[in-house]
């Protein structure tokens, strides 16, 4: 199954953090692995789930 994109608003929703904390973990290299397409950040809905599963508790 394709599964679409996830755009910030999308990755903010998923992990419950504002987006601007997103922008800042992207800036130090930390958080799911996003690319730009164009000025867009886009996500793998599946490398931000596993992201998430790979972080010890309480970390986020």
């Amino acid at each position: 199954m394709i599964r679409n994109l996830w755009g910030i608003q999308d990755v903010s929703a998923y992990l419950g953090v504002p987006v601007g904390t997103l922008y800042q973990w992207r800036s130090r290299g930390f958080g799911p692995t996003g690319r730009k397409i164009g000025k867009y950040v886009r996500y793998k809905p599946d490398d931000v789930e596993q992201w998430f599963e790979a972080q010890a508790e309480g970390v986020i």
